[in-house]
């Protein structure tokens, strides 16, 4: 590294394998080895929702707005998604930067502290080590490269995180079916014993609460059309030429890891009871592959499973880190720093953002250590893309959003969240109305927390004359 643009993003210069890999790595985490599978143990196919989700939110983010995405952004030199919003919207108020760096500031420390939770858990499940001192240990390796590496760093591990994790979520389904004597046998075993888990609705039929699960389960897609962690990787790949190979690469990685976790799961349900896994579906993972592999092979799981949650942990930790050096300490307050300062300054930022992301883990572990990785990391991962995926996409395909409306969507967004996560359902309760917890429950918050904020940008885009004319000359 040589400068604050290969510290946040590798130069701008990468090829379409390490974005493609760095990308999906960064964008599953803990989540698809623990959760991901757990949700196969535990509803079988309606999984596959989650699939279908994913594939349709990869695809749209790589096929229509990486290219135009990655001209405007090297139009602006843009080396953060902040530095985008900016020059788009021309806010010279500095106040979307802020509202922006404040968002990641505040929510990625939880969402990273989320993955410091689940490698507490991965080490407990695989190796019976106490919760607390694995994820003492997840946290270490992880300072060991993130704080000198930067983006380049992070991005070259994940490529080997990601080749990792693909295989063996592949592989694993497949060893599972040949220990239990083929697909008609698991058929026959789920057929009798769980029947539901051979259905997309979990054996509910179509539902009004089936429906809204299935909105929820594949509605995890939309984090990928704006979220920074992922977006940044445009930014940083070489030039357009290279997207259309790296949206191959990203699709079908996707395929392959995201219906190998749903399958493993599911082979896994007809294999072990729920006495096995402790009573916990996140535990289908390391009790398959210590069930049913060498040793030495079980240690590889282990291996596919820190990489999972090292390779979003370390990318969450590089965007926090360059919202608060460059969005708001550089950039609203000392835009005469060198290079070499702001270097200095960013290591120790993301050193500190880090520890504060552990501390948040380990209260997660203190608090609530029982509860299910999926929707704890999904909390986290719903947080950043209801704050900035709309505005994301509108910037791209809607030339009459103003700042003003991009400022307002976001702080709809990130309140959002966190109302409907913890406000929305005590106040159905209280008037009654518990289907309308369920329905919510199932939905989760990320899909209304989008349309609230999608609805919020458009409409006062719309009364915002002033804002409009401040864009009239934009074309998209």
């Amino acid at each position: 590294m040589h400068d604050i643009r290969d510290y946040y993003a590798g130069g701008k210069n990468l090829g379409f394998i390490n974005v493609a890999f760095s990308a999906r790595a960064t964008g599953e985490s803990a989540w698809l080895l623990l959760g991901l599978t757990g949700t196969g143990f535990a509803v079988g196919l309606q999984g596959l929702w989650i699939v279908l989700g994913e594939l349709l939110g990869v695809g749209i983010a790589w096929l229509w707005m990486a290219k135009p995405f990655k001209r405007l952004t090297d139009q602006y030199d843009s080396v953060t998604i902040p530095d985008y919003l900016e020059s788009r919207f021309r806010d010279n108020s500095q106040w979307l930067r802020l509202i922006a760096a404040g968002v990641l500031i505040i929510f990625v420390p939880i969402y990273a502290g989320s993955q410091v939770f689940a490698t507490g858990k991965a080490f407990n499940s695989f190796l019976d080590i106490n919760h607390y001192l694995g994820a003492t240990i997840g946290f270490l390796v992880v300072m060991l490269y993130i704080t000198k590496g930067g983006f380049i760093a992070v991005v070259w591990s994940d490529v080997f995180q990601g080749l990792l994790m693909v295989t063996g979520l592949v592989l694993l389904p497949i060893i599972g079916l040949m220990e239990a004597g083929g697909i008609t046998s698991i058929l026959d075993t789920l057929g009798a014993a769980f029947p539901g888990h051979l259905t997309l609705t979990a054996g509910q039929g179509w539902t009004n609460l089936a429906i809204f699960q299935t909105i929820g389960f594949a509605a995890i897609g939309i984090g990928f059309l704006g979220s920074p962690q992922v977006f940044v990787r445009f930014i940083s790949i070489r030039d357009e030429d290279q997207i259309n190979k790296g949206a191959a690469v990203a699709l079908v990685w996707t395929l392959l890891a995201d219906t190998g976790a749903v399958m493993l799961g599911l082979v896994g349900r007809a294999l072990f009871t729920d006495a096995d896994l402790g009573f916990d579906s996140d535990n289908i993972l390391p009790v398959m592959s210590q069930a049913l592999l060498l040793p030495f092979f079980a240690g590889v799981y282990i291996a596919m499973v820190l990489s999972a949650i090292m390779s979003t942990i370390d990318s969450l930790l590089v965007v926090a880190s360059s919202s608060a050096v460059r969005d708001y300490w550089q950039k609203t307050r000392h835009p005469e720093m060198s290079d070499g300062m702001l270097m200095k300054l960013s290591q120790q930022v993301t050193l500190i953002l880090a520890l504060i992301s552990f501390g948040i883990g380990m209260g997660i572990l203190l608090y609530d250590i029982e509860n299910g990785v999926f929707w704890i990391i999904i909390f986290g991962w719903s947080g950043i893309a209801a704050t900035f995926c709309p505005v994301i996409i509108l910037s791209l395909c809607w030339s009459k959003l103003t700042a003003l409306g991009a400022k307002c969507a976001m702080v709809a967004g990130f309140l959002g969240t966190i109302l409907f996560k913890f406000a929305v359902p005590p106040l159905l309760s209280a008037a009654g109305w518990q289907r309308g917890v369920e329905y919510l429950n199932a939905l989760d918050v990320l899909f209304p927390a989008f349309v609230v904020s999608g609805l919020v940008a458009v409409v006062i885009s719309y009364f915002d004359t002033e804002g409009k004319k401040n864009l009239e000359s934009i074309s998209l």
